[in-house]
């Protein structure tokens, strides 16, 4: 499991917990904890991406040498 997947994970269970809350206050928390962990898997899914991105480049390098 990458880790946007498992910051994903987290934030669904943020958001059942929010839909089982009964105090409003309780949930308005659950819901912010549940934005902060998508934000961070955005954050982890653009590291991925731009790590993806430097692999390929080192890799074309290491095939073709200049």
């Amino acid at each position: 499991m990458t880790p946007s997947e498992e910051f994903l994970r987290h934030a669904d269970e943020c958001q059942h917990m929010a839909k089982h809350a009964h105090d409003p206050e309780v949930r308005r928390t659950w819901i912010r904890m549940a934005e902060r962990w998508h934000h961070c898997a955005n954050l982890a899914k653009d590291h991925e991406s731009a790590l993806q991105v430097r692999k390929a480049r080192l890799f074309r390098k290491a095939a073709h040498p200049d």
